[in-house]
């Protein structure tokens, strides 16, 4: 990844103490940097490339982006940059975006939760077949607590693919898929020494989901799985040995599933609990961040604060590879920092999940929370009043009650009868699985850019991406047609080098104009 530098301050003489001399140095971040003082010892000013031969009272060696966060990250995934991208749901992280960044140096996660098996099945092939010989990409596994069948078969198709690297997400708790992910493949080198088949990867905003990963899988969980038979007697006896995860996100307040956390709170207690857990069994678990990263300055706050690793998501919606629609990516690009909102998730919507969504341009927030509150209020469809359901069907579904539960039950017929088996038990959970019809289906219509329920799209998102788009007024990145995965990272990652570049010449002493700190982005090869 390179940029033209600039002109080069010749002397060392008053040019050094200049402003301008600051943020040459500062955009010359993969030179030395040294910090010099005028005769009289007044003065403190930068000059870079050679060190010269009197008047430094220190030196900054060479900075690259590559090294921004943990290098065993990058040497256990194969990878060049500490950035991970992808993972966002339904499909929305392609095929094509994961290539693009596995072939790029980083890590990149297809977004495999709210699709059927057969979908990530021919994905995964589809990815195996186009990055033959690497390990550096994967696919996700989401937490479906209402249909743990779903998440079994997605797992097995996973390990069945032999998918080199699983991110799981938005679970709570350990499950069975989740263990059978992690200790699938285990055994010992000739040294004695744990390999493991696959890594998992896990995303987690709380601390208590933390300690879990943070640890060996209960013995219950691992009897359990030996005795279905989807783990032989030894790879339980090898995970009882080691933490669940090798690589722990820590997200943040971010789009979709989350609790809302600031970074700078969540991430250091994570590390705390980590380095714990690392003096207690002896694994290191590597952390990394996600949530709110959509400029250079979030990027480099969060490996000052510890992290080994970057993920983005919803900011990455925006860019060509994305699958959604073309409309909601000029929704999105639209999105400012409060232009959010929370609203009820399909997937556990009847334990209260929710999610975080743009609420500009859409007013499926709005609309959600409307079924949410009807829901809570009402045993069933047969006992709403008649304003109500006449409401509901003319401001959000668009379609009789009646219809709308013909199409749910087309729909899970396919996917999972029992729900339906259990639907004409319990008026209360037929009455969910229609509502879950409006909040699954406004997903879909912001993919496939229905142009009749376009108030209804469902974009999940957090203040970053606001943060993104008004970063990038202006640049190369503000037309959608240079929005690569890629350049996105690359311009990520490069303003973050800056940004870290200029904060390490102010811890020496050196007034740092607010200018030298700012990264316009720029084409990057």
């Amino acid at each position: 990844m390179s940029v033209p530098a600039p002109p080069v301050v010749a002397g060392a003489g008053a040019s050094a103490f200049t402003a301008s001399a600051v943020v040459d140095s500062v955009r010359r971040f993969r030179e030395h940097a040294h910090v010099v003082t005028d005769p009289a010892g007044r003065r403190l000013g930068v000059l870079t490339g050679p060190t010269p031969r009197e008047h430094v009272v220190g030196s900054l060696p060479p900075l690259y982006p590559e090294w921004l966060g943990g290098r065993g990250f990058c040497q256990a995934h194969g990878v060049r940059f500490p950035y991970v991208a992808g993972e966002m749901a339904n499909g929305i992280a392609t095929t094509r975006l994961v290539v693009a960044l596995a072939k790029s140096g980083m890590l990149g996660f297809f977004g495999s939760a709210g699709l059927d098996p057969r979908e990530v099945e021919d994905a995964v092939h589809e990815l195996a077949t186009a990055l033959p010989g690497r390990a550096n990409w994967g696919a996700n596994l989401g937490h479906t607590p209402g249909e743990p069948e779903l998440e079994r078969r997605v797992a097995e198709v996973l390990l069945r693919a032999g998918v080199p690297r699983i991110s799981v997400s938005a679970f709570t708790d350990l499950t069975p898929a989740v263990v059978r992910c992690a200790a699938s493949g285990l055994r010992l080198d000739r040294d004695g020494r744990i390999v493991r088949q696959t890594r998992l990867l896990a995303k987690v905003s709380g601390l208590e989901a933390a300690e879990k990963f943070l640890s060996p899988a209960p013995a219950a969980l691992l009897r359990a799985l030996v005795g279905r038979g989807d783990l032989t007697e030894e790879q339980a006896r090898l995970a009882a040995r080691v933490p669940v995860a090798q690589d722990l996100t820590v997200e943040a307040d971010s789009g979709g599933r989350t609790d809302n956390r600031p970074l700078t709170a969540l991430l250091p207690a994570v590390l705390a609990l980590r380095d714990r857990h690392t003096r207690r069994h002896g694994h290191h678990v590597r952390v990394g961040a996600a949530g709110g990263l959509g400029t250079p300055e979030a990027v480099a706050a969060a490996f000052a604060l510890g992290a080994d690793y970057v993920v983005t998501g919803s900011v990455n919606q925006v860019a060509v590879e994305a699958g959604v629609s073309e409309t909601a990516k000029r929704m999105l690009s639209r999105v400012d920092i409060g232009d959010v909102a929370m609203a009820p998730a399909a997937d556990g919507f009847e334990l209260g999940a929710r999610l975080q969504v743009t609420s500009r341009g859409t007013l499926f927030a709005a609309r959600a929370a409307r079924l949410e509150e009807v829901y809570r209020d009402h045993a069933g469809l047969h006992t709403l009043p008649a304003a109500v359901a006449a409401r509901l069907e003319h401001e959000v579904f668009r379609l009789p009650l009646a219809r709308v539960w013909e199409l749910t039950r087309e729909f899970w017929q396919r996917r999972d009868p029992a729900q339906l088996v259990r639907a004409d038990r319990d008026p209360k959970h037929r009455m969910a699985l229609v509502f879950r019809w409006y909040l699954g289906s406004s997903a879909r219509w912001a993919i496939t850019g229905d142009p009749d329920r376009r108030t209804d799209y469902q974009l999940w998102c957090g203040p970053a991406l606001g943060a993104f788009n008004r970063w990038v007024v202006g640049s190369f990145l503000a037309d959608p047609g240079n929005r690569t995965a890629v350049q996105i990272a690359l311009n990520l990652l490069e303003g973050a080098a800056v940004v870290t570049r200029a904060h390490q010449l102010r811890t020496h002493g050196v007034a740092v104009p607010a200018a030298a700190a700012v990264f316009r982005p720029v084409r990057l090869a």
